[in-house]
């Protein structure tokens, strides 16, 4: 089994972590790289003067100088030399060393005077005195430990001079210039960590406060959502408005799986109840009758008429559910074009058959077309008008009405009876609502308003106690087929 270290893994493969490193090695490098070229620069400068001067020495040693000059300079060299102090001394070291050799490299006398040790380890560093004097420049040797740029140049009588220029005062330079840009280097180094994670930091707490936002919602608060920083980048905030967009479809889908599943509790609940009644009532019935107790003709045909009666309201009302439950499932509806003008008349015609005296007005001339299906909207109006014939006395006028206005077509129908309250109209929709606990299963609205919303369109209703209730279906012209 593996064990995994929360805190530890952010330490190392933290992103302000790993930017910070980037940069601070993007900047060591340059650095490194700057210095290097920095101190190439300057040790080639620094040698080109030195080989010049050895050159120009050669060059005068060679041409115009005489023998006895030659033996005066050397002398001068050797009386410097013996007069200087011991050569552990670094400071004691001869800028400049000339001494005359042989064809063979063995150092000789200047001026009777012998040659000293320096300008004897002169004459050891330097192997082949001929092929130095051919060399075009000099070349790098040491003498007790020091470092110089030596040279040569070959007399009339064969002898050779090898005169040399100390380099340590270079080399001391660049190695001063060294540790200088080395300590500049490292505070540049630390200065632009600290920026770094400073930079970093800032820049990242956007990031930080999504972490913190997305655990508070797995902790259970779908409300929370992520701030908007001071100084935002483009792209946080593109991420930052992406993301709230998410929380919040998160959200809607939840609080909508929360209601839709309450609705489904509350209709099981209800759809139970409903089922109870009349199947205790036939329960009750039944078992009147297996007991013999139902022994008058009158009372079995009154018992039959009552069962026969619970049976249709049940069967009802499980037609009404299965056309909800059909509803849920978005069924595919048959649409063509559709004269609602005609169904109008034909709801009007059917309730002066069943109501003949109550007054009916109709304002549903000529045709209007629209792309529908026609079973749905019979069924729209058979609910309608039956909630109209159930809850309002016989004598009160109903209005029906179709018109087509702004490529919309508005279906009415409306009473004159009590109405409702505020409180009941906001639930009119509701299944299994019954304003005042009134007849009917309390599903005649609720499929009208899934019928009206499987064609695209929205119902409406307009009500107050006492002056009666008005229901729009308000339909699009042309309906696309809904899959």
């Amino acid at each position: 089994m593996r064990i995994r270290w929360p805190h530890c893994e952010r330490g190392i493969h933290s992103l302000r972590a790993k930017l910070t490193l980037a940069n601070v090695a993007l900047l060591a490098l340059g650095i490194v790289a700057a210095t290097a070229v920095s101190l190439m620069g300057m040790r080639y400068y620094l040698l080109n003067q030195v080989d010049a001067e050895l050159n120009k020495t050669r060059q005068s040693l060679g041409g115009s100088l005489t023998m006895d000059q030659i033996d005066a300079l050397g002398a001068l060299a050797i009386v410097r030399d013996r007069f200087l102090p011991q050569h552990d001394n670094e400071q004691a070291r001869p800028d400049s060393i000339l001494t005359a050799v042989d064809a063979h490299g063995k150092p000789l006398s200047l001026a009777r005077f012998a040659p000293t040790d320096t300008q004897r380890a002169l004459a050891s560093a330097v192997d082949d005195p001929r092929a130095l004097a051919a060399a075009a420049d000099p070349h790098d040797i040491s003498v007790h430990g020091a470092r110089y740029r030596a040279t040569a140049t070959r007399l009339a009588d064969g002898t050779y001079i090898l005169f040399a220029t100390s380099t340590d005062a270079l080399h001391h330079g660049m190695l001063k210039a060294l540790k200088l840009d080395l300590a500049i280097g490292s505070l540049l180094l630390v200065l632009l960590a600290w920026l770094t994670m400073m930079s970093v930091s800032r820049r990242m707490r956007p990031l930080e406060d999504m972490v913190e936002t997305s655990t508070a919602i797995a902790e259970g608060d779908l409300t929370r959502r992520v701030p908007s920083s001071h100084h935002p980048t483009e792209e946080v905030e593109q991420l930052r408005l992406a993301l709230n967009s998410m929380l919040h479809q998160v959200e809607s889908a939840y609080r909508t799986r929360e209601d839709s599943a309450a609705q489904l509790r509350r209709f099981v609940a209800d759809a139970s109840h409903e089922l109870r009644t009349p199947l205790s009532a036939i329960r009750g019935y039944l078992q009147l009758y297996d007991k013999g107790m139902l022994s008058d003709p009158d009372e079995r045909k009154r018992a039959w008429a009552r069962v026969l009666a619970e049976t249709d309201r049940m069967g009802r009302l499980v037609d009404e559910l299965l056309t909800l439950a059909r509803l849920d499932q978005q069924p595919e509806l048959r649409f063509r074009n559709v004269d609602v003008s005609r169904l109008v008349r034909d709801a009007a015609e059917d309730l002066r058959v069943q109501q003949p005296e109550r007054p009916i007005k109709v304002a549903a001339d000529g045709a209007v077309l629209v792309h529908a299906d026609e079973s749905g909207l019979r069924q729209i109006l058979g609910n309608l008008v039956g909630n109209v014939r159930t809850h309002t006395p016989a004598d009160v006028a109903v209005r029906l009405g179709v018109e087509r206005e702004d490529g919309v077509v508005r279906l009415c129908v409306a009473d004159e009876g009590p109405g409702l309250c505020a409180q009941d109209a906001a639930r009119v929709f509701d299944r299994f609502f019954r304003a005042g606990g009134g007849a009917g299963s309390g599903l005649g609205l609720a499929i009208v308003q899934g019928v009206v919303e499987a064609h695209g369109g929205e119902v409406t209703v307009e009500t107050a106690p006492g002056e009666g209730l008005r229901a729009t279906v308000t339909l699009p012209s042309r309906t696309a087929v809904r899959p």
